[in-house]
């Protein structure tokens, strides 16, 4: 498959049209199975309905993005007000697919963002992607992160390290497996090291399996150096957030805090920016002998 930057101008931004427009369907996807998997519901059947009146939704009601703003975020037939959770992760979807296509074969990325070795490492980051915002959604709604997500990550770079071994700097099928195993176990026993800890200074939980579990996955697409990664940025950007929310008066300092959302957007951090952080960070550290 050729690389973008050997194509005419008008022709790549097309492609990136039909990236964006192919993300925000999977966005829309992704707000049917937020919405049904932690209730134990199938995400095929029945099919899309209004949540008050159960009207089946018509295709045309059901575009992604524009429906939304054609039906003034109201139901056609109960007039039903349609959560704005629905367009921000269509749209959200539609710009990171979009973020990654990017990274691909330009010899000049915008946003300085990583490069992808190949066509497989960003079709690898789409669906790393797509679980990364149904954990984020699912765990700020429900505090849970299913197991499909986290349990399913860690399987998929199992499957992806000998398959792809090149994704982890690994010349052979075994390296590469090796890498996503090391990632795995570094996620899971990381954060099981820092939850029982926590247990034993509070004397209660203080982090739960799914995110444990979620670091698991992201270690095993991504390899160690994102798990290492991943803790310094989602305990750094969430005790901000945590802080700022106490100052603000909108929680206690005990109160319960999802976490699975900051480890998604370290993660994701990771996708776009973090190797090249990673090495501009190790240069600055190890600085060349005079």
């Amino acid at each position: 498959m050729p690389t973008p930057d050997v194509l005419p101008t008008a022709l790549r931004i097309y492609l990136d049209a039909i990236v964006f427009a192919f993300g925000a369907c999977i966005g829309s996807f992704l707000n049917v199975c937020v919405y049904r998997i932690p209730r134990n519901r199938s995400i095929v059947r029945p099919r899309s309905h209004c949540p008050r009146c159960q009207a089946p939704i018509a295709w045309h009601d059901n575009l992604p993005i524009v429906s939304w703003l054609a039906l003034r975020a109201r139901c056609r037939h109960c007039g039903g007000r349609i959560r704005p959770r629905y367009v921000i992760i269509e749209a959200l979807t539609g710009l990171l697919f979009l973020l990654v296509w990017l990274k691909w074969g330009l010899a000049s990325r915008p946003l300085g963002l990583a490069p992808s070795a190949s066509f497989a490492a960003v079709v690898v980051g789409w669906t790393a992607l797509g679980g990364l915002i149904l954990a984020t959604f699912v765990d700020l709604e429900r505090f849970i992160i299913p197991d499909r997500v986290s349990l399913g990550g860690i399987a998929l770079g199992l499957a992806l390290g000998p398959l792809f071994p090149e994704l982890y700097g690994q010349p052979g099928w075994l390296g590469g497996l090796g890498a996503a195993a090391l990632g795995a176990a570094l996620g899971t026993g990381l954060l099981l090291g820092v939850a029982g800890l926590g247990r034993l200074i509070f004397k209660r939980e203080a982090m739960g399996l799914g995110d444990v579990k979620l670091l698991g996955a992201i270690g095993a697409i991504f390899g160690w150096q994102a798990v290492f990664f991943s803790v310094m940025v989602s305990s750094l950007t969430g005790s901000l957030v945590g802080m700022a929310m106490v100052i603000c008066g909108g929680r206690r300092m005990r109160s319960r805090i999802p976490f699975g959302p900051y480890l998604a957007l370290a993660a994701l951090l990771w996708l776009l920016w973090g190797p090249v952080w990673w090495h501009a960070y190790w240069n600055w550290l190890t600085p060349l002998p005079r």
